[in-house]
């Protein structure tokens, strides 16, 4: 056991990615002393592979567009199970945040004029996506990073969270290891913001890397007493890739599809003219991951099991410049040049809608001292994220979690500390440490496994009882995990806590969807095969006094009549030619 240590500050963020460092930004900006914390090298975080986008209603392109066309896009492509609030802080924020992240450096393409060019990505009435080729993501978290250290904000990289400190319903902290070499840290905090990422890692098909979005933030958050929603809604992208093993489910950016790509199933057929003749290639996320998983399980597959996606009737130039991250990777992965050859693609867990449950605008969690931001929460989304507003949402709601928890700080008076708890924390990591039959490892895939034959794409209350029997099971064989850190690092210890988080992350998705009898957005079910007024609220879960998951109904909050209206207007609209909708 290495030397324990202790780092105090008056905010500390768990997680370095694009919500992470925008809060952090805020709290620093408001005359804080921030630290920042995250498991992964703070220039490799999860928000470098979000490609197509970020929304804002500029108007730049189509001057007809609104803060409110934007909020009713937001709630019809989230079958209304939105936070209301929440989607029209979004619609409104994103314009101002959009320009200040491409002033620090996101250096988002232009148009001859000056202003930021814009195009359509996602189920939007007008073009409002604003972009840098297909890497936006990667652009906005260095312009985030540049920021942050310009403002000498530590990033603590290699730090994995074990425990949120708290006590009598107080969060003043986090208990941390270093994955290389087991050093533990108490970092005391006035407030804590979270900001570790979803769960679509659990599933075997997934568009998060190894050692990534394994719900251990949403493990966190249950532990200090939080609230988790919508957790069975997650979102299948249409297009991952399919081979080698060690890419399947890397995305393969919808860009493919808006600048012209056609689905072509193992006949040789341009099939989507059997599920949307209209939009096509164009359709709904939902609907095109449908597809191909129905073109892939009826015996039309690919070599490989999956669908072709073909851009190879635009010419080399037009790719390059359009799609040149995904030119390069099948040229680096498969040594394959999209420009001659088509691509092969499956369905992809690809994003966590639910989250732990916070208040829309100071995204407080409900435990004193907690905030949380990012795709670590739910609300926004609702049962469909429209393309483009998780950038949008890291911006908007990590500055928000950032100025309100510095504003905590900055009206304290005293600090709270508990001993008891911080030693509790000492001894689960303590506890984990020991010789076992089982390894983390072939666990992880197993879970994988389940939840990809269980709960994926389509369910049904047979696969999802089935699903949960097989986790139960494996619940008990991770009981007698084999933990020894040794010279090469401290990583078996957080593969433990890492499958801890993933098994209370599938329980909690599981047990909401086997709740959510119907088929919407994301969730579809074969026995449950259409939409339900009845069901048209929140699953929420907590943990009970016995550590087991219960699962309750939370109403939706109500809609102004202004707003409404905007939406009946937009359910109106069929001119969706040209448009990529996801």
């Amino acid at each position: 056991m290495n030397t324990h240590t202790t780092n105090v500050s008056n905010v500390l963020v768990i997680g370095s990615g694009g919500a992470g460092l925008r809060a952090a930004i805020e709290a620093k900006k408001a005359g804080v002393e921030v630290t920042v914390i995250g498991k992964r090298q703070k220039e490799d975080v999860h928000t470098v592979l979000a490609a197509g986008g970020i929304n804002a209603a500029l108007g730049n392109v189509d001057p007809e567009d609104s803060w409110q066309q934007h909020y009713a896009d937001t709630m019809l492509e989230g079958y209304e199970l939105s936070e209301p609030r929440m989607v029209e802080l979004m619609a409104k924020e994103s314009p101002e945040l959009v320009k200040e992240i491409d002033e620090w450096g996101a250096n988002f393409a232009r148009l001859d004029n000056g202003k930021l060019d814009q195009r359509f990505f996602g189920a939007h009435t007008y073009r409002r996506t604003c972009y840098s080729g297909d890497y936006t993501g990667r652009s906005i978290l260095y312009a985030l990073i540049k920021k942050a250290e310009s403002l000498k904000i530590p990033i603590h990289d290699s730090q994995y969270v074990t425990e949120l400190l708290v006590h009598n319903e107080i969060c003043f902290g986090a208990m941390t290891f270093d994955i290389k070499n087991g050093e533990r840290t108490v970092f005391l905090a006035d407030a804590v913001i979270l900001a570790a990422g979803g769960h679509t890692r659990i599933w075997r098909k997934s568009s998060s890397r190894r050692n990534e979005n394994t719900g251990d933030g949403y493990y966190l958050g249950l532990k200090a007493g939080c609230t988790l929603t919508d957790m069975e809604l997650v979102q299948f992208h249409p297009t991952g890739m399919v081979i080698p093993e060690e890419m399947a489910g890397a995305l393969v950016t919808e860009a493919v599809r808006g600048e012209g790509g056609y689905l072509i199933n193992g006949n040789g057929e341009r099939f989507m003219k059997n599920y949307d003749p209209d939009r096509m290639e164009l359709s709904t996320r939902d609907r095109v991951a449908m597809a191909n998983y129905t073109e892939i399980m009826e015996g039309r597959a690919t070599k490989n099991g999956g669908v072709y996606l073909d851009i190879s009737h635009k010419s080399k130039d037009f790719i390059i410049e359009k799609l040149p991250r995904m030119y390069r990777q099948y040229l680096d992965t498969l040594m394959l040049d999209i420009s001659k050859q088509p691509m092969e693609v499956a369905p992809t867990a690809h994003y966590s809608m639910g989250g732990i449950l916070v208040h829309a605008d100071d995204h407080f969690t409900g435990i004193e001292g907690l905030y949380a931001a990012g795709e670590v929460t739910g609300g926004l989304h609702g049962a469909n994220r429209l393309g483009g507003n998780s950038l949008a949402e890291i911006l908007i709601f990590g500055k928000r979690a950032g100025k309100y928890a510095a504003e905590r700080s900055l009206h304290m008076d005293v600090q709270y500390r508990s001993r008891k708890v911080i030693q509790l924390a000492h001894e689960k990591i303590n506890s984990l440490i020991k010789n076992g039959s089982e390894v983390a490892r072939p666990l992880q895939r197993e879970l994988r496994n389940i939840m990809w034959a269980h709960c994926g794409v389509v369910r049904s209350e047979e696969k999802l009882q089935e699903g949960l029997s097989k986790i139960d099971a494996l619940e008990e064989a991770a009981k007698h995990l084999d933990v020894r850190p040794d010279s090469e690092g401290f990583e078996d210890v957080m593969l433990a806590f890492d499958l801890e988080g993933s098994i209370l992350s599938a329980k909690a998705t599981i047990l909401g969807a086997i709740e959510r009898k119907e088929s919407r957005g994301a969730h579809q079910r074969t026995d449950y095969t259409e939409m339900k007024e009845e069901m048209k609220i929140n699953f929420t879960a907590t943990l009970n006094s016995n550590h087991q998951l219960e699962i309750t109904r939370k109403e939706l909050e109500p809609i102004s009549s202004e707003l409404k209206e905007v939406i009946e207007n937009t359910e109106k609209i069929k001119n969706f030619k040209g448009k990529l909708l996801e």
